[in-house]
C-alpha cells in the first residue's frame, strides 16, 4: 500500500475527531465530486464550468424520489449516478463539438440553462428556497440519521470511488485521455476518435458528480438552488486546481482546503474568500500542479539536501 493510500485511510479515521461530522462528511462528498471533474480537467484537458449541472440534477431527482416515494438508499444512489451520466451525455455531446474558449463557454451556458429551469420549476425544485425535507433512510438496519454512521458510509463510497478512478486513469482508456490532453491532433492522427473519448470522459465524470450530488442531498436534507449554479462548478474547479489537477489525490487535498476554509474560516472571518483567491493566484503563477507539486518539490529538495 502506497503512502498516499495510507494517508487517506488515516485521514478518514482521524477527521471526525478533529471537525464536526457534517463537515468531515462534506469533505469526502466534495472529493468524489472533484474526482469526476479531475478526469476531465486533469486527465483529458477539458476545463468544464458545468459540473454542477450533473451534481444538481442528480440531487434533485434522487431527492424527489426519496422525499415522495421513500425509495431505499441504493436506488437513490443508482438514480443519481444514472441522472449524472445521462445529463453529462447530453451536455457533453454538444460541448465536444467545439474546443478551447467555445467549449468552456458552452459548458457555462448549458449550466445556466439548467440553473434557470431549476429556478423556475418551483413545484418540483422549490426554486430559490431549494428542495427541503429530503430524508436519510436507514440501510440494512443501520440508522443513517446518526452522523457517524453516515460519515462511515460516505467514506466507504469515497474509497470505492477512488479505487474505481485509479483503475480508470491507469487503464488504456486513461492513457488515451492523457494522450488527448497532451496533443489532440496527434491522438486523432493515430486513429483515436477524439470526440467520442471526450464524451466518454464526460459521462464518467458526470456519474461521479451524480453520486456526490445524492450524498450531498441526504447529508443536509435539502438541495439548495446553489447546488446547480455556476458558482458551485467554480468551487470544485478551484479546489481541484489548488489540490493539483492531473493527480489522483489532488482533488482530495483540494477538498480539504476548500471545505475547511469555507466552513471553519468563514466563522472567524467574513472575507475568507480572499485566502482562496491568494491560494489560487499562487497556484496559477508558481505551482501549476497545486499542493501535490509543492509537496513533491519539498521532498525532492529534502532528499537532495540529505545526499549532500
Amino acid at each position: 500500500m502506497s503512502r498516499a493510500s495510507i494517508a487517506v485511510l488515516v485521514s478518514i479515521i482521524l477527521l471526525p475527531l478533529v471537525v464536526r461530522h457534517a463537515i468531515a462528511t462534506e469533505i469526502w462528498i466534495f472529493a468524489i465530486f472533484g474526482l469526476g471533474l479531475n478526469l476531465l480537467l486533469g486527465y483529458t484537458g477539458l476545463l468544464s464550468f458545468g459540473q454542477s449541472t450533473f451534481f444538481g440534477s442528480a440531487a434533485y431527482v434522487a431527492g424527489w424520489l426519496l422525499k415522495h416515494y421513500a425509495i431505499n438508499v441504493f436506488l437513490a444512489l443508482g438514480a443519481g449516478v444514472a441522472v449524472g451520466a445521462v445529463s453529462a451525455l447530453l451536455v457533453g455531446y454538444l460541448c465536444v463539438q467545439r474546443s478551447g474558449l467555445y467549449f468552456i463557454m458552452l459548458t457555462f451556458a448549458l449550466n445556466q440553462l439548467f440553473y434557470f429551469i431549476a429556478y423556475q420549476w418551483t413545484s418540483i425544485t422549490g426554486g430559490e428556497d431549494g428542495m427541503a425535507g429530503i430524508p436519510r433512510p436507514a440501510l440494512l438496519g443501520i440508522d443513517f440519521k446518526d452522523p457517524l454512521n453516515y460519515y462511515a458510509f460516505v467514506s466507504l463510497l469515497f474509497l470505492i470511488s477512488l479505487f474505481l478512478m485509479k483503475k480508470i486513469v491507469e487503464s488504456p482508456l486513461g492513457r488515451i485521455l492523457q494522450a488527448i490532453r497532451e496533443n489532440e491532433v496527434r491522438a486523432e492522427a493515430v486513429g483515436y476518435n477524439v470526440p467520442r473519448f471526450k464524451l466518454l470522459a464526460f459521462v464518467i465524470g458526470g456519474a461521479f458528480s451524480g453520486l456526490a450530488g445524492v450524498l450531498y442531498a441526504m447529508l443536509f436534507g435539502i438541495v439548495p438552488l446553489e447546488a446547480i449554479s455556476f458558482v458551485f462548478s467554480g468551487n470544485v474547479v478551484f479546489a481541484t486546481l489548488i489540490g493539483g489537477s492531473g493527480s489522483l489525490y489532488g482533488p482530495i487535498i483540494g477538498s480539504f482546503v476548500f471545505i475547511w476554509l469555507s466552513e471553519s474560516m468563514s466563522v472567524m472571518w467574513a472575507r475568507w474568500p480572499l485566502l482562496l483567491g491568494v491560494a489560487f493566484v499562487i497556484v496559477v503563477m508558481f505551482l501549476r500542479g497545486g499542493v501535490v507539486e509543492a509537496w513533491t518539490r519539498f521532498w525532492s529538495w529534502r532528499s537532495s539536501k540529505q545526499k549532500t
